[in-house]
């Protein structure tokens, strides 16, 4: 895969407006949007490894009543994302039928197109980053993983090497993985299978945009929800499908959303007037149709209807609040720390014995699960541990007797030089630390090596 820097792109593409279209006079109250419409939509097949559109899509600009498509010459476009300045916008296309999806970007003011991407697998669902970066899918051997670039302009001065310039991998979970946005703190918001690495029920994640710190954004796991989207409120808004929810930061669970009865895409966009714009139709019979709606109101109002075609994904034309940076604190190193503060604590409840000790296991290159070793767990249930990195990584706590009293459902990963500290087993990322010295670190603060380094060197006769 390659770059395409800014002054090496393709020539400039400009827009041949095809008749628009007249529009339900709920339209003209909606700002300016782009919606992808597409003959066929498959809902979550990404989350298989699947085409979301196998006949093909076409982005369209939405204005003040009227439609017209956001750019030609292109057999298909889709998952556009405006820049935080208004001015441009990232999305996926193909210039002919038989192409692979690549990331493109549209310059509003003039209509010219360049591309951002050069992959011989489909490159999906993109979306800008601070810093002068980009992230989006990539169909990879494993399924479609999250990675990130720099978006082919002049590059910004990075505040840490390992997190650019560069193409950069993110997820390294062995499932397909997804982005739905990136959050005003900078962290990307991505759905999976939930247990991640290994399940079918599709979950949100979170990870930063070095691939460090991937955890679930909530830990009351059970229903299908995706298509998760960040309102200006801060809140985090998503679909179960028949139904629509919120995540927001002063609760530890999901909060339902009182909605009209529909099935709905996900993919919200709130307006600056307190409205959202939602794809949602009355019943799985009927297209996608995008929505205008006043939470809380009884009924919404149609934007956008076309009989042949569903309409999803919406997106606003306007400025939006930058997110932050993340200053990463990763380093060139071959494996990462990881403190657990209390490996008893858990969501799921009181252990049925005493943990004394920790079991790491690793996914390898095939998919094979590999034992790494144990290590002690003190006696207010704290281990500190060095694990190996960009692999799938999960733990088991272990009795006396070297029973598995917990063991992690899914998988997670670790970053080269990631530092990183968890409250306890499956405890919730809303959970906080008590204020007090883990007796791992009054006993010793060398980690235990669990990252096969030492099994290799001795095998091998070294030190």
């Amino acid at each position: 895969m390659r770059l395409l820097p800014a002054g090496l792109t393709a020539a400039a593409i400009t827009l041949m407006v095809s008749p628009i279209r007249s529009l339900p006079p709920d339209s003209e109250k909606a700002p300016e949007f782009i919606v992808t419409a597409a003959p066929v939509y498959k809902s979550l097949a990404e989350l298989s490894g699947q085409e979301r559109f196998p006949r093909g899509a076409q982005l369209l600009l939405v204005h003040a009543g009227k439609t017209e498509p956001l750019v030609s010459g292109f057999a298909a476009s889709a998952d556009a994302n405006v820049s935080f300045d208004g001015e441009t916008v990232l999305f996926a296309g193909k210039k002919s039928e038989g192409d692979p999806w690549q990331l493109w970007e549209l310059t509003l003011k003039d209509r010219t197109v360049r591309k951002v991407t050069d992959t011989s697998t489909d490159a999906e669902r993109p979306f800008y980053l601070p810093g002068g970066r980009v992230v989006w899918a990539q169909r990879t051997a494993a399924g479609f993983q999250l990675q990130s670039s720099d978006d082919g302009r002049p590059a910004p001065r990075f505040l840490n090497p390992t997190a650019g310039p560069g193409i950069l991998p993110l997820t390294y979970s062995g499932t397909n993985a997804f982005p739905t946005d990136v959050l005003r703190d900078g962290r990307i918001l991505f759905e999976a299978g939930f247990p991640l690495g290994q399940g079918t029920t599709p979950e949100m994640f979170l990870v930063y945009a070095d691939g460090s710190g991937v955890e679930s954004v909530r830990c009351d796991h059970g229903r299908s929800r995706w298509g998760g989207t960040q309102l200006a409120s801060g809140d985090v808004v998503f679909t179960h499908g028949a139904s629509l929810a919120r995540f927001t930061s002063a609760m530890a669970h999901e909060e339902q959303v009182p909605a009209p009865r529909g099935e709905y895409a996900g993919a919200i966009a709130g307006s600056a007037s307190g409205a959202w714009l939602l794809s949602a139709r009355a019943d799985t019979n009927a297209r996608f149709a995008i929505k205008i709606w006043n939470p809380g109101a009884a009924k919404m109002g149609t934007i956008l209807a076309m009989g042949g075609d569903d309409l999803v994904e919406p997106v606003l034309v306007a400025p939006r609040t930058r997110p932050n940076r993340h200053p990463s604190g990763l380093h060139p190193w071959d494996y990462a720390n990881l403190l657990a503060l209390d490996a008893r604590v858990s969501r799921e409840g009181d252990l049925r014995g005493k943990p004394v000790s920790v079991r790491l296991a690793v996914q390898d290159a095939k998919g094979r699960v590999v034992s790494m070793g144990t290590a002690p767990v003190e006696n207010d249930g704290s281990f500190f541990i060095k694990v190996p990195v960009d692999r799938p990584i999960r733990f088991e706590l272990l009795d006396f007797k070297g029973a598995v009293l917990r063991q992690e459902r899914g998988w997670f990963w670790a970053r080269g030089g990631e530092q990183r500290i968890c409250v306890g087993c499956h405890a919730g990322p809303e959970r906080a630390s008590e204020n007090r010295v883990p007796d791992v670190l009054m006993r010793t603060t060398e980690p235990v090596d669990l990252t096969g380094t030492k099994a290799v060197a001795a095998a091998r006769g070294g030190n």
